[in-house]
């Protein structure tokens, strides 16, 4: 016998289907794909190994549970896709523009970008030519494969060619971990991996969309490098899809659509505050009417908290540790009238605009003694809150510093979480659909890293959300780490017209919250208990759902919601009088309604009526007065109906009713 024969064990590789292929030794995704058969085989773009992507070229040596990865496996592939893209972008505009450094490169949502150092930045005019380009290594099918590199000569490699920021990157690496680059053709890069086969597996569903500055690693201090952003997917139908998406996305721009409805308007002096115009006021003022009509037939009280308390709420409640530098703080101090003395001294008491109502609320329900008889107890409030935004993160009405939450807490015993638990997602299943999102998703986000409590509480409140969640019969998910910092929490996101996600409403499960801030109630046994709070809200904040809805609809709202729901317009000054007659029938319904006796033409009126989306427009001249009849046009309709004006008055008054949530 040969002792310098080493002896392989078999490798048993378990697939989805539950059948298990077993090798004689280390085995490849690709014959292992091969094995399965041609089809697969084509097919193939990467492995998953024990739940970890790998490249097919990547020899697994023990036994694992597998599967192949091909484009029909969507999320997985769209990573690995996007991935490849950015690399490919990246060979693409060293080839064009050599001297280029490459620096990050990671998937984002729906795309992906790379970060480049450059004496001359790119501009949009450069994106054209590197897309040609990426197409061309696409045709040249390169091999991709994966080499382990020695670290040091790796960061002697960078440093040579001139990549001095791959080169800073492999330095700040744990020593340790392995150095791998990725060859692919002529070209390489540090990379972690995994990657398709070859250029050629990643089709041509791509598309470069914008060019932007950024700073390297994120910080204003270092070089500004130039980001190119682009978009892939798994076939062109999908490609095509998504650039639709945006074409409409863009089309409905609640900044767009805010100007051009008159809606709101945000300024330098006031970043991140919205001024709301009379007519954005008017949705403002309906939707914060419909919301608490929903809150009083659902047994909440509201009430109203100070936007400034001391700052050692926030520290009781752990909120200063956790978000003190998104907190507008301030010291509670009269300034002294002395020339010399300065104005706020060392030791003055610090004060803080509330991010948020918890602790507030917490205080109200403090006041006298609870009993488990008076439990629950809903607190709802429509909170004014303040948090300190970074200047680049604002966006319209979506990101903004200060922000009205329908914001409520619910104190309850343990035995009724689940009550009340069902009882919420039933109220905010209804509010969605009353407001026209139907289609909502659910998950269900557990501990993160860093958070308050002991594990056992946390136990106990995953438990307890996740048996309400199943109590209500809806279907979720899991976001494991995504947790409050005191507590697990459901998530809500919504869907909109165009297939966008939001998320929106929120149910946050705390045991911690009362402990700290010291709140209790009497029980049956007469001794003191903590009672269980539960965070909710549906909306989020006004301003945010207020743009999603304004998004959702084109600005084309509800015959409810819309600023203005009527405009009488005659066709010429001698059916004015019968037009003040229709006007205030209109007003006498109730109905929001504008008079207009402007001197221009009709058809330039009901334009200009249409632009601002108007839903009703009512048209009078000679034969309508005569008949007392109205001529009506509706948004986004060329034809127009006759009616009698007493039918017309009552069918708009009947629409215009506010939805009482019944289905």
């Amino acid at each position: 016998m040969n002792e310098n024969v080493s002896v392989q064990n078999p490798v048993n590789l378990r697939l989805p289907d539950g059948s298990v292929r077993t090798f004689d030794g280390p085995v490849t995704g690709t014959t292992l794909a091969a094995d399965i058969g041609p089809g697969l085989l084509k097919a193939a773009l990467a492995i998953k190994v024990n739940g970890e992507m790998w490249d097919l070229t990547r020899e697994i040596e023990e036994d694992a549970d597998v599967s192949i990865v091909t484009k029909r496996d969507t999320e997985d592939a769209l990573d690995l896709l996007r991935h490849d893209c950015a690399h490919v972008m990246a060979e693409a505009v060293q080839e064009l523009f050599p001297g280029t450094q490459v620096t990050i490169g990671p998937n984002i949502q729906d795309g992906f970008f790379y970060d480049f150092a450059r004496d001359k930045p790119f501009t949009e005019d450069d994106l054209a030519v590197i897309e040609k380009r990426m197409h061309e290594i696409v045709a040249r099918n390169e091999d991709i494969t994966r080499e382990v590199w020695d670290r040091d000569d790796a960061i002697a490699y960078f440093k040579k060619i001139g990549e001095h920021y791959k080169a800073e990157i492999i330095s700040d690496l744990p020593e340790g971990e392995p150095i791998t680059v990725y060859r692919q053709g002529e070209w390489l890069d540090l990379c972690r991996g995994p990657h398709l086969p070859s250029t050629g597996k990643l089709g041509d569903a791509f598309k470069l969309m914008k060019v932007a500055g950024a700073y390297w690693r994120g910080d204003s201090k270092n070089a500004m490098l130039t980001r190119i952003y682009g978009t892939c997917w798994t076939d062109k139908k999908e490609l095509k899809a998504y650039l639709h998406r945006l074409e409409e996305a863009e089309k409905r721009d609640h900044r767009k659509l805010g100007r051009e409805m008159d809606l709101f308007h945000l300024q330098e002096e006031a970043q991140g505050s919205v001024f709301w115009h009379p007519q954005g006021y008017t949705i403002w003022l309906q939707m914060e009417k419909y919301i608490r009509s929903r809150l009083q037939g659902a047994g909440y009280q509201e009430i109203k908290t100070p936007q400034l308390l001391d700052s050692k709420f926030w520290e009781q409640s752990g909120h200063w540790s956790k978000f003190r530098e998104n907190m507008f703080v301030v010291p509670d101090e009269i300034p002294s009238t002395e020339e010399d003395a300065p104005i706020v001294s060392s030791d003055a008491k610090l004060m803080a605009l509330k991010p948020m109502n918890c602790p507030a609320h917490v205080q109200v329900f403090k006041q006298g003694i609870k009993s488990y008889r008076d439990l629950p107890v809903r607190f709802a409030e429509f909170g004014c809150c303040h948090r300190n935004e970074a200047h680049g993160a604002l966006h319209g009405l979506m990101r903004v510093r200060q922000m009205t939450q329908d914001d409520a807490h619910i104190f309850c015993r343990e035995d009724q979480i689940t009550s009340e638990s069902v009882a919420f997602c039933d109220l905010l299943a209804s509010v969605y659909r009353d407001l026209g999102f139907p289609e909502f998703k659910v998950l269900l986000a557990t501990r993160p890293e860093t958070r308050a409590g002991e594990d056992e509480t946390w136990d106990k409140a995953e438990a307890a959300l996740e048996n309400a969640l199943k109590e209500t019969g809806l279907e979720y998910d899991f976001a494991p780490g995504e947790g409050a910092f005191y507590g697990p929490k459901l998530e809500f996101h919504l869907s909109d017209a165009i297939g966008r996600t939001w998320q929106c409403g929120t149910l946050q499960l705390d045991f911690v919250l009362p402990e700290r801030l010291d709140a209790s109630f009497v029980g049956e046994d007469g001794n003191k208990h903590r009672p269980v709070m539960l965070h909710r809200a549906i909306l989020g904040t006004l301003e945010r759902f207020i743009g999603i809805m304004i998004e959702h609809y084109a600005g084309r709202m509800p015959l409810w919601l819309a600023p203005t729901q009527a405009v009488v317009t005659p066709i010429t000054s001698d059916a004015d009088d019968y037009a003040k007659e229709v006007f205030a029938s209109l007003e006498a319904a109730g109905l929001r309604a504008k008079l207009d006796l402007r001197n221009e033409k009709i058809n330039y009126k009901v334009r200009e009526h249409s632009h601002a989306k108007v839903p009703a427009i009512l048209v009078v001249g000679g034969r309508e007065a005569e008949q007392k009849t109205v001529s009506v046009r509706r948004l986004g309709s060329n034809d127009q109906t006759v009616s009698p004006l007493v039918d017309v008055v009552a069918a708009l008054k009947a629409e215009a009713e506010m939805p009482s949530g019944k289905a």
